[in-house]
């Protein structure tokens, strides 16, 4: 073994213990390179240090290793759970990773109170008929609460969207706030046209509501012909009733339902709850198409570009051998990962990560073999027993082809826009002289400033790096102790706060560029002319920074796009690239993307600013649910306002003294 590591690290492998657990192993500067699982840890951790890897990937990720930690956990399985919260969350360099912070969206039955117990009458008058006992259909994001119904996980938001347009026709169900319900004293257009049965103005009893709730829920399950034979059944009992303008509704409902099974034969299948996942390597890069079957209806797809997966895939490859003695031929094959086994790692890689945040389905249709291994320890984690399907036939084949078209779409799609993104970021490097080496490093922030007439300025600072923005590393910073409208005190004071204390520890450290995980950027981006540059300029001047990484976004004559001009701090002439130029593109993408962010923050700060919504949540003792008690009580904000001390006392959970304490605020 010809790479050297410090002695600490090698004590530390030896007195490992031969349990269940998860290692991490860091570099000089304290990054985090990699996260493993492993049945034994002293066999797995042992084997980087013990066999020679020269030559390699796995040798250029083991000779950065200056550091471990590990975690003994109970079980293999607790080690899985673990390796990929921490994969999600710390994102290491040498693994595959799926970036996806956006959880998944679901269809939302909120609960009811009503039951056939409950005195209520059975047509209720307008103004009398309560919330709770209708309940309501929404798209829903965020934490599940154990008494509402949920439906899901779906793909994307349109799949809720259009589910919910579905049962509108079918069912009627409401999809109003519990505020517009308690204000209605007529029916509105969705009652017009026929989306909903209008429990807002007593227009159905409580009962026959819960009926079409239960109707729908069963549908969404998949129980299509239960749902039709229960409103057959609904029918036949209204008419026997004589009661035939309710028997001709459920008739229509029939028909409705009846129309959208026609229109989705192909998914009216055996299938209740199935996964289809496919994927694509190509060019360095990967796709995963996942495509979910909920309820026996196919929802929609989504696709999944993980990062590192060439390195990723040596190292997972690597860890199937785990405490055996590698051959010189089985090194070498492991080093070199063919292409269909490096599909098998990337789709294994998203089940892991995935499945282990989000509860699988029964069914399992996969483009790729996966280690049997890996769906023990998922069926041991979630309780749920999967049934994996790697060559299926009929409707399941149908599915997968469609899902291996998909993901070949997006990932050609990518990898074109890539191409794109790198030839821009090369003609920026050539229009501003930068070297075009390591393209891949070349970091840009975009400073932004937007207000109205002076009110609630925020400024803005995006991130351009790896030939793709960053959005994880976008700030925003709110301006204040300027005054209102003074556009260059605003940029003169992001600029401090942003790179102040950076520089400050460069100096320190004696370093010109980096301090361990932070670094300056290559370019920093203004938007403005002379002006905003003079005053970058004078920041940079006196925090001790290279004036030569300001670039400023004029615009040209006219304001007209295209004709914008590049104005340098350091006394280069302005710099005209031309309307059709890569490089001014990726000028405009970067700041017009700045720009978005600077006003979205605005505007959020605006609203809380007009409405009074910041004070409300900085009095002390209004949690969450006194808030909300109060807002729907008074009709929001200004309701709230607008009460009385006496007034503010009679909600739930606020005494006289904190009602005081909220006048006082508001007023």
């Amino acid at each position: 073994m010809t790479t050297q590591h410090p002695e600490e690290l090698l004590l530390a492998v030896a007195a490992l213990p031969g349990l269940p657990g998860v290692y991490r192993y860091f570099d000089a500067a304290g990054l985090l390179l990699y996260v493993g699982k492993a049945r034994d840890l002293k066999k797995r951790v042992s084997s980087y240090f013990t066999r020679s890897h020269d030559g390699t990937r796995i040798g250029h990720m083991v000779s950065k290793i200056v550091r471990m930690e590990t975690t003994v956990v109970r079980s293999e399985a607790e080690a899985l759970l673990l390796e990929n919260n921490l994969i999600k969350t710390q994102q290491p360099r040498f693994n595959i990773l799926f970036r996806d912070d956006k959880s998944y969206p679901y269809l939302k039955l909120s609960a009811s109170t009503w039951s056939r117990q409950t005195p209520v009458a059975p047509a209720q008058a307008a103004g009398t008929a309560l919330p709770e006992h209708y309940p309501r259909m929404s798209y829903y994001r965020g934490a599940v609460e154990k008494r509402h119904q949920y439906f899901g996980p779906y793909p994307n938001a349109w799949a809720v969207k259009q589910t919910i347009q579905l049962l509108q026709k079918v069912f009627r169900l409401r999809t109003c706030e519990d505020t517009v319900f308690n204000h209605r004293t007529r029916p509105c257009l969705l009652f017009q046209i026929k989306r909903c049965s209008g429990p807002c103005v007593g227009f159905i009893a409580p009962a026959d509501y819960a009926d079409d709730v239960r109707s729908a829920s069963a549908f969404l399950r998949g129980e299509t012909q239960t749902v039709l034979n229960e409103l057959e059944r609904r029918m036949l009992a209204h008419a026997e009733q004589l009661a035939f303008e309710q028997a001709a509704e459920v008739r229509n409902q029939i028909s409705a339902l009846s129309t959208v099974l026609h229109q989705q034969a192909m998914e009216n299948t055996s299938d209740q709850d199935v996964d289809i996942l496919a994927v694509r390597v190509q060019g360095g890069r990967a796709c995963v198409n996942l495509a979910m079957v909920r309820g026996g209806r196919h929802l929609g797809d989504r696709a999944y570009f993980p990062a590192h997966v060439e390195d990723g895939a040596v190292l997972a490859a690597l860890d199937e051998w785990e405490g055996e003695v590698l051959t010189p031929a089985t090194a070498t094959e492991v080093a070199a990962v063919p292409a269909t086994t490096l599909e098998q790692r990337v789709l294994e890689a998203f089940m892991a990560q995935h499945y282990t945040g989000v509860a699988p389905p029964p069914v399992l249709v996969l483009g790729a073999a996966v280690s049997p291994r890996l769906l023990e320890l998922l069926t041991e984690q979630s309780g749920i027993r999967l049934h994996p399907v790697f060559n299926p036939r009929e409707h399941r084949r149908a599915w997968l082809d469609m899902a291996q078209q998909n993901a070949d779409i997006q990932l050609t799609r990518l990898l074109a826009e890539e191409g794109s993104q790198q030839a821009r970021t090369r003609a920026l490097a050539q229009a501003l002289d930068l070297p075009e080496d390591g393209l891949e490093q070349l970091r840009i922030e975009c400073f932004d400033i937007s207000h109205t007439s002076g009110e609630s300025t925020v400024a803005s600072c995006v991130v351009f790096e790896g030939h793709k923005m960053q959005s994880a590393q976008y700030r925003r910073y709110n301006i204040d102790g300027i005054t209102p409208g003074d556009d260059y005190a605003a940029m003169r004071q992001v600029l401090q706060r942003r790179y102040g204390k950076l520089a400050q520890a460069l100096r320190d450290a004696g370093d010109a560029h980096k301090v361990g995980a932070q670094r300056l950027p290559d370019i920093v981006l203004i938007d403005g002319g002379k002006g905003q540059v003079g005053v970058a300029r004078e920041v940079f001047e006196g925090l001790g920074l290279d004036l030569g990484r300001l670039v400023g976004v004029e615009k040209g004559e006219g304001r007209k796009v295209g004709l914008e001009e590049l104005v340098f701090a350091d006394g280069r002439e302005k710099v005209y690239l031309g309307a059709d130029s890569a490089a001014l593109m990726l000028v405009a993408q970067i700041r017009d993307e700045a720009h978005r962010f600077a006003i979205t923050g605005m505007r959020a700060q605006r609203a809380k600013a007009r409405t009074g919504g910041s004070q409300l949540e900085d009095v002390p003792g209004v949690g969450p649910k006194k808030r909300a008690r109060l807002l729907q009580r008074f009709g929001g904000v200004r309701g709230v306002a607008s009460a009385s001390v006496d007034d503010l006392a009679t909600v739930e959970g606020i005494s006289v003294e904190l009602a005081e304490a909220i006048y006082r605020a508001l007023h």
